[in-house]
């Protein structure tokens, strides 16, 4: 049901590949940035070329995300799963959710695309119905509240550096 309010005509932009100028991409471009400032639900991509840059800069975010989890989760857990000697593996482990938690918020998180989450299987395009597409293969992003993807993230990161900080003083003390 929820998806199904989501997927509004109104709340959809269709940046469409028409090349009627010299500065096409600019324009391209121009309207994207438009569709991710107006906040739509929905933002249709046909030019292949800004689709694929923003696929790309949402897998990057997306792994951004998913490294600060599991590295952070894998730093808390490895004291308890593994034996004593390996267990100094939580330092790099530590180090890479923070890091990857840290770029995650300065780079990342004010950028608007990290509210949208690429629609692989086209079931919101099939809800919407369009019949004027010119391209076959568009490129969809769905927004997404990230609220509590941001919040998992920074707080196993940060439960990852209060650990490390912990066990630096165990050994410096």
């Amino acid at each position: 049901m929820a998806e199904e309010e989501e997927c509004r005509v109104e709340s959809t932009a269709i940046i469409r590949e028409v090349y009627d100028s010299a500065d096409a991409h600019e324009r391209f471009a121009s309207q994207l940035d438009g569709a991710l400032d107006e906040e739509r639900d929905v933002i249709i991509i046909e030019p292949r070329l800004i689709g694929d840059e923003v696929v790309k800069w949402i897998k990057f975010g997306n792994f951004l995300h998913k490294t600060a989890v599991i590295s952070g989760a894998c730093c808390l857990l490895s004291p308890v799963l593994l034996p004593r000697p390996v267990s100094l593996v939580f330092a790099p482990l530590g180090a890479a959710s923070i890091s990857c938690a840290s770029l995650y918020g300065l780079s990342w998180q004010s950028d608007p695309c990290c509210k949208y989450q690429v629609d692989y299987g086209g079931r919101v395009i099939s809800k919407l119905r369009l019949r004027n597409l010119t391209s076959s293969s568009p490129i969809v992003l769905v927004r997404r509240d990230d609220l509590y993807r941001k919040r998992l993230h920074n707080g196993i990161a940060f439960m990852a550096f209060l650990y490390c900080g912990y066990k630096a003083y165990c050994f410096l003390g």
